[in-house]
Formats: structure tokens, sequence, C-alpha cells
């Protein structure tokens, strides 16, 4: 009975948040356009189990006899998450080419708890076996996506997967087939799943108009989220909880305070997702918090400033300055480089010092930026250094830096490179020769010249 309640809920959900996306700005809404077709038949259900020898989870049975099936713009498929679901019975190939009837079958073999060394243990065969034939690479991909039904594309490698079998059935797993590690979504059940996706298009404000809609699914209002958040023991409960409130278009003061209230208290993951919630709906309110929060992790504090605050990054040039000797990792400084470069001034004498740093992925991001400045000829000494670097990333990196600069100090140091790679690698010649270019020459005639 509360299947059919929901399923009403969702017939609802359908169309409000077709109303709220009138414009069709959620990603993918302009394939889907929030169009389903008519509901299959029990026979028509019966026909694809009985082809491929399972019986699929009910929830999405329920779904498909009594929402729709398919749709008219991208792959047929209906409104849903991301392109939308796939009409019953198509695309069944998308993860392994061939015979896929003989795998749909079979219980699914990755789990929600599955640890990396698992997922890598379950590609070996593959990873390890440069020599693998074509009907033994199909052999191995079945054993991974085992048991996993494609209900839908979100784009490129990447796709929306119901398991059929074992102790997951009915679970949604995002899967991508070049092989990174899936993972499931928090739902259990396809329809919960489904529900959580309406929520997430439709707006607070329009929620509040019918608050009982939406008190089932942690896209739901904040009030219900947070009663959620606050009964449960879990943490991944909670984390998911945090991530729903994140979705939001914004937040109320009361609950801006609860969740301040909350994160002095909270430790671990649940208090870095807090802050990133405070940073996001009330810069000023989460300043003095991230500020403290350099203490634990300058990746995220340099993240949340540049995703929900750019126009406040000049606030953490001070941070940045006293933090040069702690920024060893190349994340931590292209995420610093981002900042600087919205805070419009000349970051050069910021960045030098990092040209020499061990991380060669420090010393690509820095020559990179350096390359970015209006008056980077200033620092023609340092791209000098940097074409003299022992990584072939970083002389590719200086010589795209350098377009634009025509200084005939660099000619002894082009000529260098020229004779060091007598043949192309990692596309050094094809920029040396852009470079060379506004001198008149090319890497095999500036090896000629006495300079």
């Amino acid at each position: 009975m509360d299947k059919l309640h929901q399923i009403e809920r969702i017939k609802k959900k359908l169309i409000i948040a077709k109303n709220a996306d009138k414009d069709l700005k959620v990603f993918g809404a302009g394939s889907h356009q929030y169009i389903l077709g008519e509901p299959v038949s029990k026979d028509q259900i019966s026909e694809f189990e009985k082809e491929y020898n399972l019986i699929l989870p009910e929830c999405y049975k329920a779904f498909l006899l009594h929402i729709g099936n398919g749709g008219v713009t991208f792959e047929n498929s209906s409104a849903g998450p991301a392109y939308g679901i796939y009409p019953l019975g198509k695309n069944t190939n998308e993860f392994i080419d061939e015979n896929a009837e003989l795998y749909l079958k079979k219980d699914c073999n990755i789990h929600p708890k599955m640890s990396d060394e698992f997922w890598s243990d379950l590609n070996k065969n593959i990873d390890d076996n440069d020599d693998i034939s074509d009907e033994g690479f199909d052999l191995e991909l079945g054993k991974i996506f085992s048991g996993l039904l494609p209900i839908g594309t979100q784009g490129c490698n990447y796709y929306y997967a119901l398991v059929l079998n074992g102790r997951y059935k009915g679970s949604i797993v995002n899967v991508d087939i070049g092989r990174q590690k899936p993972y499931f979504a928090f739902e259990s059940d396809f329809l919960d799943w489904y529900e959580r996706w309406l929520d997430g298009i439709i707006p607070e404000n329009v929620m509040l108009i019918e608050p009982d809609l939406f008190r089932y699914t942690l896209g739901g209002t904040s009030n219900h989220i947070l009663e959620v958040y606050f009964s449960s023991n879990e943490n991944d409960t909670k984390i998911e909880c945090l991530n729903g409130i994140l979705k939001k278009q914004q937040l109320d003061l009361g609950t801006l305070d609860i969740l301040e209230q909350q994160y002095k208290v909270a430790v671990g993951k649940i208090q870095k997702l807090l802050l990133q919630i405070l940073t996001k709906f009330d810069y000023e309110r989460a300043k003095p918090h991230l500020v403290d929060f350099t203490k634990e992790s300058l990746l995220a504090v340099f993240q949340f400033v540049f995703w929900y605050a750019k126009d406040k990054s000049s606030d953490w040039l001070d941070t940045i300055k006293s933090n040069t000797e702690n920024i060893n990792d190349d994340e931590i400084f292209s995420f610093c480089t981002y900042l600087l470069k919205e805070m419009n001034f000349d970051y050069g004498d910021i960045i030098v010092p990092f040209t020499l740093n061990n991380n060669e992925g420090i010393r690509v991001s820095a020559y990179y930026s350096l390359g970015q400045l209006e008056n980077k000829s200033n620092h023609i000494d340092t791209f000098i250094l940097g074409l003299r670097d022992n990584s072939n990333r970083v002389i590719h990196t200086v010589l795209q830096a350098l377009d634009g600069v025509e200084d005939q100090k660099l000619l002894e140091h082009y000529k260098f490179i020229a004779e060091k790679f007598p043949k192309e690698q990692d596309y050094i010649l094809v920029n040396l020769n852009h470079r060379l270019k506004s001198f008149g020459l090319n890497n095999k005639t500036v090896k000629g010249m006495k300079i």
C-alpha cells in the first residue's frame, strides 16, 4: 500500500518538477523534457523476465506498470535523472558488448562497502593482461558487471544501473564503463531514488506549499532532512542528509543557526561537510570557521571559497602567503592559484618559488599560472630555468606559457631543447616551433645558429 501512495506522490511531483523547470535548466532535462510514455503491461514485463531468465525488482516494475515507459527524445528515454530512464529492454548491452543475457541473470558481484582493493581484484584479469582476447575481455566484463541492468546514461562513460540479483537487489549503482570503481546510491530501491531526483529539482519554497508531499526522501524539505539527521546514529545517513541540504538553492536563518551549532560539535567528514554548507549559503558566517579549518585542511578551505565565494578570494591572500611552505600537494596548489587569479593583481612573486618545488605537478601549475600574467616577460629568468627542467611536462608547459614572449635570451635555451629532443616527445617540438616561428626559425634551423 505504501508503494501505491508513493507512485501517486511521484505522479504529482513530476508535474510540479516540470513546472519548476520550465526552461529545462536541470542537467539532462533538455533531452527527456519530463515526458513519459505509456506504462507497460504485465505481459511485457513477463516477456522480458522470461527472455532474460530473471525477476525484475518490484519497485522498478511498479514504475514501468504505473508511471510510464520511455519517452520521445534521447534514446527514447523517459523523464528521469540525467538523460532519463531507458525503455524496458533497450540498451541492455551498454556494459557488455555481447551476450548480456548470460550476465544479467547472475548475482551482482559488487556492493556498497567494497574497498578499492576488492574492485582492483575484480579487474585484475583485464588490467594485468595486455594480450587479453576480445572474447576474454567480454568474459571479464561479464563478471565485473554481472547482475546490473543499464537503465540510463549520465553522459560519456557514466551510467545508472539497477541491481537485478543478490543481496542488494533493487539498488541503483553509478557505473563508469571505463571501470572506475562504481558507487551505490543511498536509496535502497528504484522508486526512492527516482523520487529523490524529483525532490532535488523542486525549490524549497514550492515544497512548503504542500509540505506533506516532501517528508519521504533526503531531497525533501530542510526540516524533514534535519529530523532524519538528528534521529540517526549512522554517520553515512548523517552525511547523506547533509548532502541533501547542500543541494538546496537557499536556506533560512533558523536552519543555518542549527547547522552552525552542529559544526561546532562535529568532527571529521561531517564537520567538513557542514562547513561546506555554511560557506555556500552564508560566507560571512562561515569565514571564522574557515580560518580555523585551515589547520585541518587548506584544500577544503580553498575549494569552498573558490566554489562558493570567488568574489571574496582576496580575503585569503595572507593565508596563502603564510602557508607557502605547507603547500606541497598539487591539488592544494591548483586551488591556491585559482584564488590568486580571482584577486586581479600581479601574483607572480608568490608563484615563482613554486617553480622550484620537488613536486612535478606543482611546477607545471606554477609555470602555467605565470603564463597567465600580462607581465609574464618580467619573469624571463624563471621561465629559462623551466626550459632546463628535467621533466618533459614542465618543459611543455613552459613553452606554452611563453606564447607572446619574444626575448632573444630565449634562443640559447630553445636551441638546447632542439638538440635535447631530436625527435618529437610529449609535443615538445610542436610547441618549440610555435615559439621559434616569431624568430623565423624552427627546431632544425635553430641548431645551426651561433648564439
